[in-house]
Order: C-alpha cells, then sequence, then structure tokens
C-alpha cells in the first residue's frame, strides 16, 4: 500500500470505501485492512484518524444517521403535497435503496459496536432504523396537523410498523430490490385506518 500520500478528506474516503465493502462483500467482509485497501491507503491512516477499528464503523453509523436529517426535512416539507402514500412511498425507496440496509445488517453483526453506539446515542433501539421511524413520525405529525391523517391515528404504531415492513422487502441484500409498487402497497395497507 502507498504510503506518505495525503488523502483530501480521509474521513469520507474512508467512510465511502467502509460503504463499498459493506454494499458489496456484506458485514462480515469489513475489516480495517478491506477498508483501507478499499481506499487506497496504508492501514496507518484509518488509526491515525480512529482510536480503534470498533471507533471508525461507530463514526460510519453516526455519520449516516445524520445524513437522515436531510431526507426528513424533505418529507416533513413535503406534508400537504402530493399523496400521503406517495410522500411515504418516496422516502422510505430512498432510505432503503441507500446503505441503510447494510448499515443495519454491520450493528446487528457486531455486539461491541451496538455497545459503543449505545453509550454515545440518546435513544433506543437499533440505529438507523430509530432515526427512520422518528423521521417517518415526524412526517406523519404534520400530514394529522393538516387533517390528512386521523387526529387520533397512533403515529407510535404506524412509524416503526412502516419502517420494519418496508425493511424486511429491503433485506436481502443480494436479492433484487422491490419495487415501487410493492413499497406503496405495504404503505396504503399500513395507513390505511389513519
Amino acid at each position: 500500500m502507498p504510503t506518505g500520500v495525503a488523502l483530501r478528506d480521509a474521513r469520507e474516503q474512508l467512510f465511502g470505501a467502509a460503504e463499498r465493502v459493506l454494499l458489496r462483500d456484506g458485514p462480515s467482509a469489513l475489516t480495517s485492512r478491506a477498508v483501507t485497501t478499499e481506499a487506497g491507503c496504508a492501514k496507518g491512516v484509518l488509526h491515525r484518524h480512529f482510536a480503534d477499528f470498533d471507533a471508525f464503523l461507530a463514526e460510519l453509523v453516526l455519520d449516516r444517521i445524520a445524513r437522515l436529517d436531510h431526507q426528513a426535512a424533505a418529507l416533513r416539507e413535503s406534508a400537504g403535497t402530493g399523496t400521503v402514500a406517495d410522500n411515504l412511498t418516496r422516502a422510505l425507496m430512498e432510505l432503503f435503496e441507500s446503505v441503510a440496509v447494510a448499515v443495519v445488517g454491520l450493528v446487528i453483526s457486531r455486539d461491541d459496536l451496538r455497545a459503543r453506539l449505545r453509550e454515545t446515542r440518546p435513544t433506543a433501539g437499533l440505529p438507523v432504523l430509530t432515526e427512520a421511524a422518528a423521521m417517518v413520525a415526524g412526517y406523519l405529525a404534520a400530514e394529522r396537523d393538516l387533517g390528512r391523517i386521523a387526529a387520533d391515528a397512533d403515529l407510535d404504531t404506524l412509524a416503526p410498523t412502516l419502517i420494519g415492513a418496508v425493511h424486511l422487502l429491503f433485506a436481502d441484500r443480494k436479492g433484487t430490490p422491490p419495487e415501487a409498487d410493492a413499497v406503496r402497497k405495504v404503505v396504503t395497507t399500513v395507513i390505511a385506518g389513519a
């Protein structure tokens, strides 16, 4: 591996490399060597920026969770436009077509990573999915305020139900992702009573 080569924004390059390895080869293939090889840098670069590999993985997950804030804002802004089912379908397709499914698999497969994330995250639950459920609940609350969702709708149940059901559609990392129609069918079924 090359040494002495300066990386621009080493953190983002390493995160990008980790995502590629994760998407291509799965959580079990994600090692510090695999990440630095994918990034085209010496292994020491990772350890110069992070205390250890678990610290790197925790920062990767937290960074990807932070990216959900943009998606959440866009979804909330769509309240009152289009249909609730179409807005949710679009947002959930975007969420689960990203690296989110792979990150969930990573968190599930690494006990030390989950423990580290519990220390740094104020919310309980599975990282990424918990934040995604909050994103959906926030949107549904905005739609409820506009009268497009029933005033008595149980958003704390609807949101995680939508996330869990749609996650199951996308969970097969090697298979073909579901079509929008399949996601829309789940969404319309879950929100039918709301």
